[in-house]
């Protein structure tokens, strides 16, 4: 490769997974992964660092490449990450494609989605700024249950669950949050309580492996961080058929992926979440993804370097 910067990929974390923390096993996780493909990266001859998104110090002209992988706070931040993105695109190639990130960093793509044929949970976008109420809003939907989301979130942020006897309890913070976030309204799903979401990895448009996530009893969130669990799981070829249809649709096919299926109330499967930024791509249960990864970089790396 003929670019002399003295790094060919960065690896993108965020301020609070910079250092290692032993015993803490969330971060210990964030390191397995991280460290799987890195090894990888370093055995197709690239030479890696990996480093906090926001270091005011960095120069990002030394880098060919930087992937996102574990900028969990970009959306606590959007404005600043907006920002800096902006900036640094101009400095570096990020992957996934540049305008992959801008398109998928709003939820607004799953109606994209929808309009290609690809089933999504029933929702409503509500943008920043509207008149209206949260009251109103769920009477016209006719629905009994309820998710209510930020456009711009991860792992549950600001999500909440609620029924209609929680529309007056809720309203005010749904105000709140309305005067500076686009909101998402969508009908909740009793499969995700029932069954759990899968996640499917997808590396250069194609199906590497899922694992399923489970609630804790009692909640609707998957993440672990509100004690869900994690189990390994085997796709069907309709699953595997839709996360594939969903990667030909992006406009440029990602480079990574994690395609996130719930069941609706016929029991058909559909896309809760694309993720083309930052998902977490469990490594760790599947060693050799992470070598697939790496070849993918490289033989790009090859393309615009050589």
């Amino acid at each position: 490769m003929s670019d002399q910067r003295p790094f060919d990929v960065a690896l993108l974390t965020d301020s609070r997974y910079v250092n290692r923390e032993p015993g803490n096993r969330y971060v210990e996780n964030i390191f397995a992964d991280d460290d799987l493909l890195l090894t990888s990266l370093e055995a197709e001859g690239l030479k890696c660092c990996r480093i906090s998104w926001d270091h005011p110090d960095f120069d990002w002209t030394t880098v060919k490449f930087a992937i996102f992988r574990t900028t969990w706070d970009y959306f606590e931040r959007i404005d600043e990450f907006m920002n800096w993105f902006a900036e640094t695109r101009e400095k570096t190639n990020f992957l996934n494609h540049p305008d992959l990130i801008t398109w998928n960093i709003d939820k607004s793509y799953l109606w994209d989605l929808a309009y290609h044929g690809i089933d999504i949970p029933q929702g409503i976008y509500i943008s920043k700024g509207s008149d209206t109420t949260l009251e109103k809003i769920c009477k016209a939907s006719a629905w009994k249950e309820w998710v209510l989301k930020p456009a711009v979130s991860g792992a549950a942020w600001n999500t909440y669950y609620f029924k209609s006897d929680g529309i007056a309890e809720l309203g005010p913070v749904f105000l709140k949050l309305l005067q500076t976030e686009n909101m998402i309204l969508q009908e909740f799903l009793p499969s995700v309580a029932e069954n759990g979401e899968i996640s499917l990895m997808m590396f250069g448009g194609k199906y590497s492996h899922a694992v399923l996530k489970k609630v804790k009893p009692g909640d609707f969130r998957v993440q672990d961080d509100f004690g869900g669990t994690l189990h390994d799981y085997e796709p069907n070829q309709e699953e595997i058929n839709l996360a594939e249809h969903a990667m030909s649709v992006c406009g440029h096919i990602p480079m990574y992926a994690r395609v996130d299926i719930v069941w609706d109330k016929e029991g058909r499967p559909c896309i809760s979440e694309l993720e083309l930024i930052e998902p977490e791509l469990w490594f760790r249960r599947h060693p050799e993804s992470a070598a697939n990864l790496a070849n993918l970089i490289k033989r790009e790396a090859e393309s615009v370097y050589c």
